[in-house]
């Protein structure tokens, strides 16, 4: 197992060379054990949280540069870690962009072995341990208000999936083509590495799908899984056309390389959450440093288009089988614009699993009251403790 800790203003990933700054590396040794294994070095082409408008790779705006001092984005930077898991696919070539067939940078390449993934640990490792998993297209940012609460009594893990935040964003066809069966293998590659022992989930919005789908092949390794307005109903298998939009052909590829429209616009079209500049700046993160946060969002809303309407029938299949034994609770911000409430609760009286509504909340939860999802969240795990 590999866990790689980055330290601001230095490169994310390790890249390994005579001159490179020495680096420490701690293995993994037990289960209940945080996430402490710490890489950090300079290299030319690594990926920089920072970067200059000279490190850019011909696709962002400005190089990902907003000031010469420290921003959000840094400060939430240094506070994960980077996990290596799920083996790389591939011929091994260098990605080239899907426009011009330039090569693309560093932070567009896929590892040599193990994909890299961004991971916010929060609490002590004795406790049990909570997954919390952002939806589409969003990150694990989402859940900053989520995890001081969690941590007082769990062992709490947000991270972001390939292609989002500061995980690994490789070009399709060069290891990784987002498709929603490799993301369920992901997940599960990822779940293995971080947690030997059972967990519970935490999944919000269109990737909730598949959690339900790595759970029902691997039930006995979950405690509790918690839905945040997932897909259930047959109006809920198509995107919204903020979504939608970016697998248009010529289109989508321009807005997919805004990044105000692939973060700022996305997040606050699906419900009242009202952005902070310093959350956007964390958020723009990724689409300003490289082209390659933007040609994954492309590919991924090409994939979900295509795939959603049977992932969410497989979802309603699995949830009403008599034999899911998974606790499962569905949290529903009642003031979603992307996903109606019409049917949900029908839907889950038929499954007999259990129903929280948040008025005051839209599709992305956690963004519109995380304090209380917190707690709610407590409040779920802890019923099961108590038992």
């Amino acid at each position: 197992m590999a866990i790689l800790q980055p330290q601001i203003p230095l490169s994310l990933y390790p890249h390994h060379s005579p001159t490179a700054a020495p680096f420490l590396c701690t293995p993994f040794k037990t289960p209940r054990k945080p996430l402490n294994l710490t890489c950090s070095s300079k290299g030319q082409d690594d990926y920089l949280i920072d970067a200059p408008v000279s490190a850019g790779d011909g696709f962002s705006f400005s190089g990902g540069k907003y000031s010469d001092g420290p921003s959000p984005s840094d400060e939430w930077f240094k506070q994960g870690k980077i996990v290596k898991a799920h083996p790389v696919s591939g011929s091994g070539d260098k990605a080239k962009d899907p426009i011009f067939g330039l090569k693309m940078g560093a932070a567009s390449q896929a590892s040599n072995d193990l994909f890299r993934w961004f991971c916010v640990e929060s609490g002590n490792a004795d406790n049990p341990t909570v997954i919390l998993i952002h939806g589409f297209p969003s990150q694990a940012y989402s859940y900053r208000k989520v995890l001081p609460t969690l941590s007082k009594n769990y062992h709490a893990i947000a991270f972001d999936w390939l292609g989002f935040g500061f995980s690994d964003k490789p070009q399709p066809r060069y290891g990784f083509d987002y498709t929603m069966d490799e993301f369920v293998a992901s997940l599960e590659s990822l779940i293995n590495e971080i947690a030997t022992e059972k967990v519970s989930l935490v999944v919000q919005g269109y990737f909730s799908p598949i959690a339900v789908k790595y759970a029902s092949n691997l039930q006995g390794k979950l405690n509790d899984l918690i839905l945040l307005n997932p897909p259930l109903t047959a109006t809920h298998a198509n995107l919204p056309s903020a979504l939608s939009i970016f697998s248009t052909f010529l289109l989508g590829e321009i807005f997919c390389q805004d990044p105000l429209r692939a973060s700022d616009k996305t997040l606050t079209s699906s419900g009242p959450y009202k952005m902070k500049e310093d959350d956007a700046m964390v958020y723009r993160r990724p689409y300003l440093t490289s082209g390659s946060a933007g040609f994954a969002l492309n590919v991924i809303s090409k994939a979900m288009k295509k795939d959603l309407k049977a992932y969410v029938e497989e979802t309603r299949k699995t949830l009403l089988d008599e034999n899911w034994k998974v606790k499962t609770t569905v949290c529903w911000g009642q003031r979603d614009r992307w996903l109606s409430y019409d049917g949900v609760e029908d839907f889950l009286k038929n499954s007999k699993h259990k129903l929280i509504e948040l008025p005051m909340a839209g599709h992305h939860v956690q963004e519109d009251c995380g304090e209380e999802l917190g707690g709610i969240i407590s409040g779920i795990l802890g019923r099961r403790s108590r038992i």
